[in-house]
């Protein structure tokens, strides 16, 4: 999975306020990372499958449709999840700084290579 790896890599390195991404399986699964010194990857991929999950049966049951991201705001920035195909959910970790806009398009187009690399 060493394209997945280069691709993370440039996302993390390239987008402003970005400090940490992961390609996780919707099982919890690690398959390539960039996160933040001291961030455990195995860790980090089952908690973040399991938010996509929830987050998916969230929307469902309030009627919102097909699920797009799952955003977590915290004091020191915020965790975005979302899904680049049946196999793989990307995570980005980005500071309180960044421009949500901005990074919720670079996520599109990252997520949009992932499903390409992966097929």
């Amino acid at each position: 999975m060493a394209f997945l790896q280069a691709i993370l890599q440039n996302y993390v390195a390239n987008t402003p306020e970005v400090q940490g991404a992961a390609v996780v399986t919707p099982d919890g699964l690690p398959l390539a990372s960039a996160l933040p010194a001291g961030m455990d990857e195995e860790r980090t991929s089952a908690m973040s499958a399991a938010m996509l999950s929830l987050g998916e049966r969230i929307g469902k049951e309030l009627g919102r449709g097909a699920l797009e991201r799952v955003f977590v705001q915290g004091e020191k920035g915020y965790g975005v999840l979302a899904s680049c195909s049946p196999d793989a959910v990307l995570l980005t970790i980005a500071s309180h700084e960044v421009k949500q806009g901005l990074l919720f398009l670079e996520i599109k187009r990252v997520a949009a290579s992932i499903a390409e690399a992966m097929k």
